[in-house]
């Protein structure tokens, strides 16, 4: 017990100079990393699987598949993740149940589309795509309503039961898809394993959260009007993203949405490290805040996490070389746009932190700022995607991805300022 003491002296000596809670940092940190760290190496495993055992053809179908998910999860609400984790801080916990049966509810458009989408292919004789899509319909209408116990354990800082939660649910769902893929190299079987196994472990821990902690039945109604303002800016926003996908398969074909999948991974990998790290630790400690306080922040940090971004994005593009060579020698050709693509790193850390200041203030902010904010950059995303993928191919790509990345820095700066301005 003596060593846990001297750290925690330590932590609370350095906040002297780091002007940060390191104490709160540290035993959320630990456990967010933690759970990012075990999920980031199932699925790097199942990567290598994928890579050695299943033709790159038919790796880039699965792909265009769960880009198709993806584009048909924007017909829900997914905006109320960030509008319940803010409620929750504020103790409205009772807006998890509420949230899960509106969602249920308006997930009845996705179901429409899901089957719309199959009759088109099946009428075209692509069977594969056509069964993929009623799969896509039954599951992810239930597992996108109840994977907001995320939002809601993140809002209640337990930070320690996400980070199990999400160790349990990558493991099972990365051996689901294993030994399916051992089984069978049908890219149906492979989509119906992920969306089954995901959708088990999300309504498992959603009733079991639920049970665990027990929300108390106060409702932030205006959270979750916003929640359906912020699910209408990223209806635009989801099918900006997949977008890269859908055109990539189209233009250059499976096989080369193989190669454009596996040279964006690893920088994926490192995203969602810290989109799901750095915005769950800051938005509840941020909340209680007032705008001018979070604005000091912001101030401290911006040129820390710029130098930090820099500096991952050096250190990547000079190791990932050697990595490709070792663990996916059939995809040697993705090095050249992993190193490309490398380059956004430099701009996430503090994207990230000014999106868990926008949303921790986000109900001072006017709807209107929330859509023009992200709607400008994700058709400056869209825009280019159209004009680059055709003339440039994957480089196309990823240089719309980075101007991407460079204008919603821009953007979400611009209107933080203009909301202080207005505000005072």
């Amino acid at each position: 017990m003596n060593w846990r003491i001297k750290i925690y002296n330590l932590l609370r000596w350095s906040e002297k100079y780091t002007k940060t809670d390191m104490v709160y940092l540290a035993r959320g940190g630990f456990w967010l990393g933690f759970g990012q760290i075990i999920s980031t190496a199932s699925v790097f495993l199942l990567a290598i699987a994928f890579a050695n055992l299943l033709p790159k053809e038919t790796y880039g179908i699965y792909k265009y598949a769960l880009s198709l998910a993806e584009i048909l999860t924007a017909l829900t609400l997914t905006g109320m993740n960030t509008a319940v984790a803010q409620a929750v801080a504020r103790g409205f916990e009772g807006t998890l149940k509420k949230s899960f049966w509106i969602q249920l509810k308006w997930s009845a458009l996705m179901l429409f589309a899901a089957a719309a989408g199959s009759i088109y292919y099946f009428l075209r004789g692509n069977k594969v795509l056509g069964l993929t899509l009623i799969i896509i319909g039954i599951f992810s209408p239930i597992l996108n309503s109840a994977n907001t116990y995320n939002a809601f354990l993140n809002g209640k800082k337990e930070f320690k039961s996400l980070a199990k939660y999400s160790v349990i649910s990558s493991i099972v769902w990365v051996t689901t898809i294993f030994f399916t893929l051992i089984l069978t190299k049908n890219p149906v079987w492979l989509v119906f394993a992920y969306l089954i196994s995901t959708t088990g472990t999300s309504v498992f821990f959603y009733i079991y959260s639920i049970k665990k902690i027990k929300p108390n039945k106060k409702i932030d109604s205006d959270s979750i009007s916003y929640g359906k303002h912020l699910s209408l800016i990223n209806v635009f926003g989801s099918v900006a993203w997949c977008l890269d996908n859908i055109l990539v398969f189209h233009y250059l074909g499976p096989a080369s949405l193989a190669i454009y999948s596996f040279a964006t991974a690893p920088v994926e990998q490192i995203k969602g490290l810290l989109k799901n790290n750095a915005p769950a630790l800051a938005m509840p400690k941020i909340v209680p805040h007032s705008l001018e306080e979070t604005n000091t922040i912001i101030r401290k940090r911006l040129f820390q996490l710029i130098l930090a971004g820099a500096l991952i994005a050096t250190i990547y593009i000079i190791l990932i070389p050697y990595f490709f060579k070792i663990f996916f020698p059939k995809y040697l050709g993705s090095i050249f746009f992993s190193r490309l693509y490398g380059i956004n790193i430099a701009f996430m850390p503090i994207i990230y932190l000014l999106t868990a200041v926008i949303n921790a203030k986000l109900i001072h902010m006017p709807k209107k700022w929330l859509y023009q904010s992200a709607i400008m950059a994700q058709i400056i995303l869209i825009a280019s995607l159209l004009l680059l993928t055709p003339l440039l191919g994957i480089t196309g790509v990823i240089i719309s991805k980075i101007i991407f990345y460079t204008t919603s820095f821009v953007f979400w700066l611009y209107y933080w300022k203009k909301l202080l301005r207005t505000s005072r």
